[in-house]
């Protein structure tokens, strides 16, 4: 019988020829549908690397908010974090038989690597101190509940939340010592929990905040209360500090007791030579070291560089307060002289986001930008043009800067002498006649240096963390030299040696 097919009789022959053909169309789609799945799935797959590979990008950029980076810092270790350990009274000698056992085992540990070779200053070993929370964590806490409360509170004309921002060095370091290592990127410096292993000590107390948000009686208690738990440590007492690592980086903080640590390492603005800030003896290029203000305004990045070069119309910006005690009253004698001439901006600056978005607006828009001296010979309007672009003009003859032992600002700014500046005409005419290829070279490594001064988290290599660890590490010599030299002094011979530089910083006119 002849089957049927679509309705009709066909012969057997034709059945046989229908139905191969009919197998190899289905053999065909069924080839395509499994092609199909396979590159369906192989791009979604694709699409899933990719996906993951951007949320790997942006989990790992760096935070550079102080007030973002902070939040998250606080959110992963709960309430609060640190120890809980109370203050109570110290056996003087115990402490006495603790520090010489330390350094006896910090002695062999040296020998040996004497030895075998291993002297070498990369990477640092730093051991960072487990204060009491009061020092530490409930600081932030007190800082981050507050924040906006005090955005409106001032000192001396500053708004208080933003002092603690643009002083946040000691947070940035400490919160990149403790972090885990397998999210660090730094490989100059190391934490170790051994205290014989260590070069150096970190004490992660926070100065700044303390002395903007408590009470005057209160922050003073608690300045000498921090100072015996420091001094009580055997660590210390091994060697009156001089391995200790003290963030101190506002001009005022920790500045009722700091007269009894003075031969820490203290990481500072600048060094103020007029005596008002720091008294003498207390601070030396030798032994401390500058550190950045952090900016203020966002950093302009490699497109919005080329972007903005040919919109900066202005000559000379500059947006700040513009009266300033000490050394700082060059700026209205600047004012005077600068304000009415067509190619210079001289603007009151004001607090708030309002603010920010005038100095960044106006520091993109400009090819130099005036960076005079403050209360203090620094000031953070030169980290905000160097972020900005922006060619500092930097008026401030006791001026130190952070990190000149790596950096040679040369390349990057114009070092004006104050008797210079204030000679009527002289400034715009000078920076008129700056030869367009000397700008451009200028431009070029400002566009290199931004990253040397945007603190963030994680720390990245050749950031600010980063150059401060190779400058200590350059002092890590000296400072064991003054350990073992202070330890071995008798009775009646010439018992301290201050390597402090006498002359005094100048400035002129490259």
């Amino acid at each position: 019988m002849m089957p049927i097919v679509g309705g009709r009789y066909v012969s057997q022959r034709a059945s046989s020829t229908y139905l191969s053909s009919r197998n190899r169309t289905i053999i065909a789609l069924i080839s395509i549908s499994v092609v199909s799945i396979f590159l369906l799935s192989s791009s979604n797959q694709n699409k899933i690397n990719f996906v993951d590979s951007n949320f790997q990008l942006i989990k790992n950029r760096p935070e550079h908010s102080f007030v973002k980076s902070l939040e998250k810092f606080l959110g992963q270790r709960g309430v609060s974090g640190g120890s809980a350990e109370k203050l109570v009274p110290v056996d003087g000698n115990l402490t006495l038989a603790a520090a010489k056992r330390l350094d006896d085992a910090m002695s062999r540990r040296e020998n040996l690597e004497l030895r075998e070779f291993r002297v070498g200053h990369f990477p640092l070993r730093v051991y960072v101190y487990d204060m009491p929370s009061k020092f530490t964590y409930d600081l932030l806490w007190l800082f981050h509940k507050t924040y906006r409360e005090t955005a409106n509170l001032t000192s001396n004309g500053s708004p208080v939340h933003r002092l603690i921002e643009q002083h946040s060095v000691d947070y940035w370091l400490w919160a990149d010592l403790i972090a885990p290592e397998n999210e660090r990127q730094l490989k100059t410096v190391v934490r170790v929990h051994r205290q014989e292993e260590a070069d150096l000590f970190y004490i992660p107390f926070f100065t700044t905040i303390s002395f903007f948000l408590l009470e005057k009686a209160e922050c003073k208690q608690l300045y000498r209360e921090a100072l015996r738990w420091i001094t009580d440590q055997p660590a210390w007492q091994r060697s009156n500090g001089r391995d200790h690592i003290l963030p101190v980086h506002h001009p005022w903080s920790f500045k009722s007791v700091r007269r009894f640590v003075k031969d820490a390492i203290w990481l500072l603005p600048d060094m103020d030579s007029t005596g008002n800030w720091y008294k003498p003896g207390e601070v030396w290029l030798e032994k401390d070291l500058i550190l950045p203000y952090v900016a203020n305004v966002d950093a302009c990045d490699g497109a919005c560089l080329v972007q903005s070069w040919a919109q900066r119309k202005t000559l000379l910006f500059f947006r700040g307060r513009l009266k300033r005690n000490a050394g700082g009253k060059i700026r209205s004698k600047l004012v005077a002289l600068l304000q009415h001439n067509s190619d210079v901006i001289i603007e009151e600056g004001s607090s708030g986001e309002v603010g920010k978005l005038a100095t960044q607006t106006g520091m993109r828009s400009s090819m130099f930008c005036l960076s005079p001296a403050g209360d203090t010979p620094s000031s953070a309007r030169l980290f905000d043009a160097i972020v900005s672009g922006c060619i500092p003009v930097i008026v401030s003859d006791e001026l130190e800067l952070p990190f000149e032992g790596i950096l040679d600002y040369r390349k990057v700014a114009l070092f004006v002498s104050s008797h210079d500046a204030l000679e009527p005409g002289w400034l715009i005419d000078y920076l008129h006649g700056i030869k367009p290829n000397q700008v451009k070279e200028m431009r070029s490594d400002l566009a290199k240096f931004s990253k040397h001064f945007q603190f963030s988290s994680p720390a990245q290599p050749l950031g600010p963390e980063d150059l401060t660890w190779k400058m200590i590490a350059g002092k890590l010599t000296a400072i064991k030299m003054h350990i073992r030299r202070s330890q071995r002094v008798v009775n009646g011979s010439r018992n301290s040696c201050i390597c402090e530089c006498k002359l005094a910083n100048s400035t002129k006119h490259q």
